[in-house]
């Protein structure tokens, strides 16, 4: 059995529709209001979760989520735990009892654009690597491991990969290169088996397609075997660096469920994204071929964003499962 273990932070989402995106000092009615357990990795591992209990793999990978919370009995920590199916374990989430409240997030979603802006809060202290360091020995010490970080807080990212690298060689590592002007990004990259990048954060380091990013950032990444890289509407793509040489490179355009479908819900594409890659990497790293696995990701967040939220999208991809 393979040991997934998600690591980053977990955020309880409000999410506002307005029609447009308010002005300063703007007066405006939101046309709908939601409230749902959010963040990179635990959107992942939802929609990770959902794929194996629609395919005949459910029993090979444990799903771990490593996230940093309120006291372990707040109610803002009972819910999280609950917005999760009994698959996932959180037991080795780090619990803080000193605070009650969640990280939170406040996302205005313009209907106008299709944009959303995100307001976060977070008061709970950040993980340690000495805290990650007990967590890990435990998870992946003597198993087929595999550990998936958000990439926020680098310094403390680097010295939990560099780890992971010393004491467990065998675990494979991938990591997200999202936010745009967070130093330190391109030094996990360099770490790490697999990688994901963000067209916001490819954009502002001057990269103009996907290809030109992938292509330069194999350059940078001495460790990676896979890089991919998610361009919104103008789809998805990955380079798989087993020979350096050749390096091949695969693009698909942005999936569609039906013509002129109107996007609803862009929030935790990416994550989507990032659950049905690592779906193929683990659970068919041999019998589906890269094509494959890049259009199985690129179907599964094209399908996410014609829907709120990410209720039944193992159901939706079940055909591919099976």
């Amino acid at each position: 059995m393979v040991s997934l273990v998600m690591v980053g932070a977990c955020y309880v989402d409000t999410i506002l529709t307005v029609d447009h995106y308010p002005g300063e000092d703007e007066k405006l009615r939101a046309s709908s209001v939601s409230r749902r357990r959010g963040g990179n990795c635990p959107n992942s591992v939802e929609v990770f979760q959902q794929l194996l209990d629609s395919s005949s793999l459910r029993d090979d990978v444990s799903l771990n989520l490593v996230a940093v919370l309120p006291a372990r009995s707040s109610v803002g920590s009972q819910q999280i735990k609950a917005s999760f199916g009994p698959r996932v374990n959180l037991e080795n989430c780090i619990y803080r009892e000193a605070f009650n409240e969640p990280a939170s997030s406040y996302i205005i979603k313009s209907r106008s654009t299709g944009s959303r802006t995100i307001v976060n809060y977070n008061e709970l202290p950040e993980m340690t690597t000495a805290e990650f360091v007990q967590i890990a020995d435990r998870l992946v010490g003597s198993k087929d491991g595999w550990v998936h970080f958000e990439g926020r807080i680098p310094d403390v990212t680097l010295q939990c990969m560099q780890y992971l690298r010393q004491r467990h060689p065998a675990v494979r590592i991938s990591v997200e290169v999202e936010k745009p002007g967070r130093a330190g990004l391109q030094e996990l990259a360099a770490e790490a088996d697999v990688v994901f990048y963000a067209k916001g954060w490819a954009q502002a380091n001057g990269y103009r397609s996907p290809e030109e990013c992938l292509r330069a950032q194999a350059e940078l990444t001495p460790k990676a075997r896979y890089l991919c890289c998610t361009w919104g509407e103008a789809g998805a793509a990955i380079m798989d660096l087993a020979d350096r040489n050749t390096r091949t490179y695969e693009s698909t355009p942005a999936y569609t469920v039906v013509a002129d479908a109107q996007v609803v819900d862009t929030i935790g594409a990416g994550d989507t994204f990032i659950a049905g890659m690592l779906y193929g990497l683990i659970c068919h790293p041999d019998d589906w071929d890269l094509s494959r696995k890049l259009r199985f990701a690129n179907e599964l967040a094209g399908r996410k964003v014609f829907q709120e939220g990410f209720t039944g999208l193992g159901d939706a991809v079940r055909h591919h499962l099976e």
